[in-house]
């Protein structure tokens, strides 16, 4: 055993205990091996356990030269006690697009992190950056030097400002994306530098991007502004594949838990009688989908892969306003745009992002999300700012209120001059 001192953690062992890997025994094991602060980190969680609270302080955004945002502070306030993790700060890296790495990329960064810091890292936080725990304050400036100059790596977001943007596998291996989501999440990045670098938001802003509606990066729970895949023509169907999954010729769910007996695949049970907007028919032995209804759950072609695919027109679906429960409770995304095609340079989606943001930054509150400021305001607002018209998809509820108020510009002809020509005609 190296030379560090173990703590005495009843209550942080107990979760040692059971048939799962515990996090406990991972820091014990790295602590052992001569991390101090891995063993100080334990003895402060037990702390936490005997006293019911935390005993982390509030550590805010620790800065490093020429980058605002970044390094998460972390402050024990009990140092006399756990001197080593008096400071033990969390550096966010920005992760490449679909979290693709090699084994000697990944051996530099945690013999980096071994060097620097405590050697634990938490790959992924929910934003997709790569997460490196607990440093002291002194080695912050020489962590970012060796990211940037040796790594070739920029810090993630953190902060009131553009988080890391993230995105699913897409076509890299995925048939169903409809977007190159790896080319949008790196254009994203590039061009949003100064807001991933200066934080000047009211709160934080993420960008998420799923190829297709199945959603893997959960954009649509978890980002200010959600980019999915999706289509709009018509799925192209197979049908002699939609009859050999019906002979049982071919298994549902691409063969997934083919291990355990279902029984005989029923098309009609398992795929048409789910249909949320009940699309679909068998119709002469053939399948039909009236494609003007399909609200592009995925369900179908998730079931049927062989023999169902997206259309070929292919673009994505905007949606706003996600976030977990801060200031109000968890909310997901609105849709905005049903489609854009976003093809290089997305000019037309950066300028919607620039409108946005702009009335954002004029009209949010200190740590209030975007879709906070929409519910708030309302949805109403936002659209009048970001320059879009209503559509029926928008709607979330039948309305309430039998007040209907129009604006100048919303009435035909204008009130304005409706007024005056009804005075006229009253005083002839």
């Amino acid at each position: 055993m190296a030379d560090v001192k173990k703590h005495d953690t009843p209550m942080v062992d107990d979760l040692k205990k059971g048939p799962w890997p515990s996090f406990a025994d991972d820091i014990e094991e790295k602590g052992l091996s001569g991390k101090q602060e891995c063993l100080d980190l334990l003895g402060q969680l037990e702390l936490s356990f005997k006293h019911k609270e935390t005993h982390w302080k509030h550590g805010g955004i620790v800065g490093v030269f020429g980058y605002g945002g970044g390094v998460i502070g972390r402050y024990s306030d009990v140092p006399d006690m756990f001197p080593s993790i008096a400071h033990f700060h969390t550096i966010r890296v920005n992760q490449p697009a679909s979290k693709f790495y090699n084994s000697k990329f990944l051996r530099k960064l945690c013999d980096l992190w071994d060097h620097r810091g405590s050697g634990m890292t938490n790959f992924h936080g929910s934003t997709g950056d790569m997460v490196l725990l607990g440093t002291k304050t002194e080695e912050l400036e020489p962590v970012f030097y060796d990211l940037t100059h040796q790594m070739g790596c920029d810090l993630g977001g953190s902060g009131s400002n553009l988080r890391t943007p993230s995105c699913c596998v897409g076509k890299a291996r995925c048939e169903y994306a409809c977007i190159d989501t790896q080319e949008i999440c790196y254009d994203l990045t590039q061009t949003f530098q100064d807001e991933l670098h200066r934080p000047a938001f009211p709160y934080k802003f993420k960008f998420k991007v799923s190829g297709c509606p199945n959603d893997c990066v959960a954009a649509i729970a978890r980002s200010c502004c959600s980019i999915i895949g999706t289509w709009r023509d018509d799925i192209r169907i197979d049908q002699d594949a939609v009859k050999a999954y019906m002979a049982g010729e071919l298994k549902p769910n691409a063969g997934a838990h083919s291990d355990k007996d279902w029984g005989a695949f029923d098309i009609q049970k398992e795929v048409i009688d789910l249909c949320p907007s009940q699309c679909m028919k068998m119709e002469d032995g053939e399948l039909k989908i009236n494609n003007r209804e399909c609200v592009r759950c995925m369900h179908c072609i998730n079931t049927m892969p062989e023999a169902l695919r997206p259309g070929t027109d292919t673009g994505a679906t905007i949606l706003c306003g996600a976030k977990a429960p801060i200031l109000e409770g968890a909310q997901m995304s609105t849709l905005v745009i049903p489609f854009i095609k976003m093809e290089p340079p997305y000019d037309e989606f950066k300028d919607f992002v620039d409108k946005v943001w702009e009335w954002w930054m004029e009209e949010g509150k200190n740590r209030e999300r975007l879709g906070e400021l929409i519910q708030r305001k309302s949805l109403q607002e936002f659209l009048r700012i970001a320059e879009l018209k209503p559509i029926p998809q928008m709607v979330k509820e039948p309305r309430s209120n039998p007040y209907v108020f129009w604006g100048e510009d919303e009435v035909e002809g204008g009130w304005k001059r409706d007024v005056k020509a009804f005075r006229a005609r009253h005083a002839a």
